[in-house]
């Protein structure tokens, strides 16, 4: 199986229902919640500040993308 028999499987699973609905689900937003808030944190911590805004809009960006709110 050559790598772009691979890489239709892979955009197909990732597009499958099954895939779709365990990224909107409550457990996927609690753990995403916490990854999300470790990485802004960290990001905040390494910039002194002077990118928190910009942080947070990204991190936010990301948080509707996974999960359920």
């Amino acid at each position: 199986m050559g790598i772009d028999e691979y890489t239709k499987k892979a955009q197909a699973f990732l597009g499958s229902d099954q895939v779709k609905n365990a990224l909107k689900s409550e457990q996927a937003e609690g753990a995403s919640d916490k990854l999300l808030d470790s990485v802004a944190d960290a990001a905040k911590k390494v910039t002194g500040g002077k990118f928190d805004s910009q942080i947070e809009n990204a991190r936010d960006g990301a948080d509707k993308a996974v999960g359920n709110e």
